[in-house]
């Protein structure tokens, strides 16, 4: 288990009772893209180097497991540990298996994915300078892992981070997902894909682009009906297409 990865969405769940006490901290601790505030600057805050790590964690939905599912974490925190099928219940329990992935686009030209679908795990030290560490396929607080080695930030032209569900059953709707992003430096930045979709297979999260040797960070969470060839045509990527398979073997 990536037990900083597991701390940090701890800490996302506490961090509302911590305002009660200490809304400063709490305020810088991290910035949450919506809508209106939709981009942030890693350059302007001396955050574009070093490795941004990206994480992505879920669960299911208070409505459908019954009950207040936040009061039930704040009473047991270590529920969150436990695995999304082993939290519902019921009608309710889904195997929902979300994968984080990367489309990327180089200076250079040079595009491609990065994902568990097919076995493109990426390289943090070497083109495309992202690397995915990690997928779980039971939403557990650790998440899937993927880091990004911004000291080769020139070298990147942008990057696409989404989620795609693997299995056939769409479970956005059925789910509370976060993308965090952590910089080497300052606040985390997060991401919710609290909206209800729910026939989408696909979700685009976040384009990390550098803009004229700025590092911009900006919300998308665009959802769509199909997978990675649909998002690959809304942002123009230009890559072809076949069906893939994850390996049984998990890292």
């Amino acid at each position: 288990m990536n037990l900083g990865a597991g701390m940090g969405f701890l800490d996302g769940l506490w961090r509302g009772r911590e305002a009660d006490f200490d809304s400063g901290s709490a305020a810088t601790n991290s910035i949450e893209l919506t809508k209106r505030h939709h981009q942030v600057s890693l350059t302007k805050q001396g955050a574009a180097t070093g490795h941004l790590r990206v994480n992505l964690s879920w669960r299911m939905r208070t409505s459908d497991i019954g009950g207040s599912q936040r009061d039930s974490l704040f009473r047991h925190p270590f529920k969150a540990l436990k695995p999304a099928e082993v939290m519902g219940h019921g009608q309710s329990m889904v195997n929902v298996d979300l994968d984080l992935a990367c489309l990327y686009e180089l200076q250079d030209g040079t595009k491609g994915v990065v994902q568990p679908l097919g076995n493109y795990f990426g390289d943090v030290n070497a083109p495309p300078y992202v690397k995915l560490s990690g997928d779980d396929r039971f939403g557990s607080a650790s998440g899937e892992t993927m880091y990004v080695n911004l000291d080769h930030r020139d070298e990147i032209k942008r990057l696409l981070v989404f989620v795609y569900i693997y299995d056939q059953t769409p479970a956005f709707d059925r789910t509370h997902a976060i993308v965090t992003l952590y910089p080497s430096n300052g606040p985390r930045i997060e991401i919710h894909l609290d909206e209800r979709h729910p026939q989408a297979r696909s979700c685009a999260v976040v384009m990390i682009e550098n803009v004229k040797g700025e590092l911009v960070v900006r919300r998308e969470v665009k959802f769509v009906y199909g997978f990675q060839a649909e998002l690959d045509r809304l942002y123009g990527w230009g890559l072809q297409w076949g069906r893939g398979y994850k390996s049984q073997v998990e890292r």
